[in-house]
């Protein structure tokens, strides 16, 4: 189809797709076009990458613009979300709005109402929905990439509960729905009334195939010569031989340290392959990977990109992994060794994919287990890049005759498995049945029943009975915890499940939440457990899980005459607090941590907030240990501990800090507000202990690091030369401030700026002689760093 002919479409777009270099369809996109997708008609497109997904999603979103309405994208990932508004903000220039929100759950995100393009993420639409976002019901068009994660445990529920939302907001809503890898689209069609489009087409061949011995055995059952020379590996022998034909690789291993470990010995494999050139830039981009963060992680990267290889998983920093895609994206960088986490939609095509691992450790399965076929499929799709390579090739590694066969019939010869609905689980039914009755998606529980008939789950099942089993049990707990009333089979939330709701917590964290400040505040964390009852050290744990209503709580509270002071509130025990909750995922307990924190429990018991599990509770108890963990690095990193030792003590890259710390941030921001909603006089502690650590500060600079541009490591440089606070810094002596921030004069200006200084300009300004700081670690990666500043401040505040 020539996109002259693209009907329903702005005048402007075929110009513009000529000046692309598009003058006709791929045939999956025309097949959509002629399924309606520019004429509001819903489509579910399974085709494979690099087949023309994005094109479809722009045909449909920007024809609904076209006709007066407004457009949805929505992603799975932060990282995807930021490619995907850039690929969009070329529309700009005619006129279209494009707006992006990942963040801040509590937020009705009422500035997105005037864009034409929203893109999101899913637990951020959910989100918006929970908060009452007007423009929500403005929806004409909702795009959702990567359809598939709706068979994800974590985070497919909150995917299926958003689109039936929407659709049930939006009886008319076109929804468009993209995946690379589907093995029961007809099933997802169905489910979302709508059209399907379903080709295994690509605008290169993709070459699947198994590497044993000397050769690379095919799919279509010939061979070709592949040798593995000397003492090769056969991962090496395969990226040599793709060197040698000027082509890149992706390799997938099924750890973090393995990727690391690839990417440190495939580095020698490269070398020899590059330019002078290309070392000289390779050089330049891996003084700014040392540059993100002061970590072994870092330097080891680093290296690694010198030589033109990388590793990339969910434990580098957000700076880290930018910099790999794009190295990699420009051919720099030769090889990436990667976890499954590159897989999931961010472009980075190569020549080459090699999955070296397609077994991975499973607690379920009590050992390692094979991967899904999905996602094998999801890494080969990685293969080939258009324009740029001839073909693409996805090589599975074997070890013997007989694993060639498994590999083939396992993997390159067989389909994806179907998707399945993962909303009847319990945890997923807390969160979502409380939203939904919040909402006022229902009002009843044959309401609510009725609402969940409109997903994917009651699609797919014919146990009924089962899913009204699971309701009954949730709401049950809703109800003894505070958040529901049920009173003649009618539903409403009550104002503390209101603000749970809109906090985008699961009921169990806030119920955790709020049983940990009440029991610090009657000061009887000794003698009274969760729910309520005399602490039996040997008794089993309550089947419900102890936790207790707000009321239950408020009860007991009034007849104690032992109150603490809740400004006594150790920030560790307020982190140990929020480790504990279902929405923090704890550090692990490894080989040998568990006495070192039975004894940190022995020394700071007090400081916790509720009674410590028996040890004999097993489970519970060894819970409360990876809490406190957890809650130790959240304390290290808000006393200003070096990333560096962070990292080493707790065996975490620079993003798992950013991870936790962020979560920590929200965490707290909800207790917070859940100290307000059920009266409770702990909101000045919980709040100096967010902003410690959000920015990464001891207390005496949590005033000063709040300043925007300054962050832990310059907030303690001006505190040493004498300026404490914000106050301080306002006024302050512009040679000491340029002092103290070691002569970077825009910095400086920034800074004072942002202190509002009456004059913070620093022309002719001299760093003042007497003014020495500690703090000279050869790095200035602050956390709220101002991304304006002329020192690369990418750190932890930026991932």
């Amino acid at each position: 189809m020539d996109v002259a002919d693209l009907p329903g479409v702005p005048e402007w777009l075929p110009d513009h797709l000529r000046d692309d270099g598009i003058e006709e369809l791929y045939p999956p996109q025309a097949e959509a076009v002629e399924a309606g997708v520019t004429e509001g008609k819903n489509l579910v497109a399974s085709i494979p990458t690099a087949s023309g997904k994005t094109l479809i999603a722009e045909l449909a979103m920007l024809s609904s613009v076209a006709r007066g309405g407004k457009a949805l994208y929505i992603v799975p990932l932060r990282a995807l979300a930021s490619e995907k508004q850039a690929d969009f903000e070329e529309f700009e220039q005619y006129g279209l709005d494009i707006g992006v929100s990942t963040g801040n759950y509590e937020s009705e995100g009422g500035w997105l109402a005037d864009k034409d393009i929203v893109v999101a993420t899913s637990e951020k639409v959910d989100s918006l929905v929970r908060n009452d976002a007007p423009w929500i019901e403005d929806l004409t068009c909702v795009v959702t990439d990567e359809v598939h994660l709706v068979d994800d445990g974590e985070r497919g529920p909150t995917l299926e509960v958003t689109l039936a939302k929407l659709r049930r907001l939006n009886p008319d809503l076109q929804t468009v729905a993209l995946s690379a890898t589907i093995g029961n689209a007809e099933a997802l069609a169905t489910w979302l009334d709508a059209g399907l489009v379903d080709s295994d087409w690509r605008p290169i061949d993709l070459q699947k195939g198994v590497h044993y011995g000397q050769a690379l055995h095919l799919e279509d059952g010939s061979q070709q010569r592949l040798s593995v020379q000397n003492n090769e590996k056969q991962t090496a022998a395969i990226v040599r031989d793709t060197l040698e034909d000027d082509g890149s690789t992706l390799v997938f291993v099924n750890s973090r340290r393995n990727a690391e470990a690839a990417a440190g010995r495939l580095a020698n494999t490269v070398r020899p392959h590059l330019s002078d050139e290309e070392r000289g830039r390779l050089a330049d981009i891996a003084e700014e990977i040392r540059d993100v963060s002061d970590t072994e992680t870092s330097d080891d990267l680093a290296d690694a990109v010198a030589d033109g290889a990388a590793f990339h998983h969910a434990g580098l920093s957000r700076g880290h992994r930018e910099l790999v895609e794009d190295a990699f994206r420009d051919r720099l960088v030769k090889v990436v060794c990667a976890t499954p986490t590159l897989a999931a939609g961010v472009n980075t095509p190569s020549r080459r994919v090699i999955v070296r691992d397609w077994r991975r450790y499973d607690g379920s399965a009590g050992g390692m287990a094979p991967l899904s076929v999905l996602e094998v499929h999801q890494m080969m799709g990685r293969a080939g890049r258009p324009g740029l390579d001839p073909y693409g090739e996805a090589v599975l590694i074997a070890s013997s005759h007989d694993e060639v066969d498994e590999l083939f019939e396992r993997y390159v010869w067989a389909d994806p498995e179907p998707v399945r609905s993962k909303l009847a689980a319990e945890p997923a039914l807390r969160t979502h049945i409380l939203a939904t009755v919040a909402s006022g998606f229902a009002r009843s529980r044959e309401g609510l029943l009725e609402f969940l008939e409109q997903t994917l789950y009651a699609s797919q099942t014919d146990e009924g009975g089962q899913l009204e089993r699971v309701v009954d049990d949730v709401l049950t707990y809703l109800q003894r915890n505070g958040f529901l009333e049920i009173e003649a089979g009618e539903l409403d939330a009550t104002s503390l499940g209101h603000t749970v709701s809109r906090l985008y917590l699961d009921p169990m964290s806030a119920a955790e939440i709020v049983d940990g400040l009440r029991d610090w505040e009657r000061g009887a964390s000794d003698s009274t457990s969760a729910s309520g009852s005399p602490a039996d050290p040997q008794a089993e744990p309550p089947a419900d899980s102890g936790f207790t209503t707000a009321s239950e709580l408020a009860e007991n509270a009034a007849g104690s005459d032992d109150d603490r002071d809740p400004d006594d509130i150790s920030a560790l025990g307020l982190y140990h607090l929020v480790s504990r909750t279902p929405d923090m995922y704890q550090l692990y307990l490894r080989s040998g941590d568990r006495e070192e924190y039975e004894m940190e429990l022995f020394e700071r018991e007090d400081e916790l907030l509720g009674p410590t599990p028996s040890e004999f509770e097993e489970g519970r108890f060894e819970d409360w240990l990876s809490a406190l963990k957890t809650a130790r690095l959240l304390e290290d990193w808000a006393t200003e501990v070096d990333e560096a030792t962070i990292t080493e003590r707790y065996g975490v890259g620079p993003g798992d800090i950013r991870g936790k710390v962020e979560t920590a941030q929200w965490l707290l921001g909800a207790a917070e507000s859940l100290a307000s909603e059920v009266d409770l006089d702990a909101a000045r502690a919980i709040s100096e202990a967010r902003i410690r650590v959000e920015h990464g500060v001891r207390e005496e600079l949590v005033d000063l690091a709040g300043v925007r541009g300054v962050g832990r490591k310059r907030a303690r440089r001006l505190f040493q030369a004498g300026i404490t606070d914000r106050a301080q810094l306002r006024d302050a002596d512009k040679a000491v401030v340029l002092a103290a921030l070691r002569g970077r004069r825009k910095t400086a200006e920034n800074v004072l700026e942002n202190a509002g200084h009456r004059d913070p300009s620093m022309e002719g300004v001299e760093p003042a002689p007497d003014v020495s700081v500690d703090l000279d670690d050869g790095t200035d990666g602050e956390a709220n760093a101002d991304p304006t500043a002329d020192d690369d401040q990418s750190s932890l505040g930026d991932f």
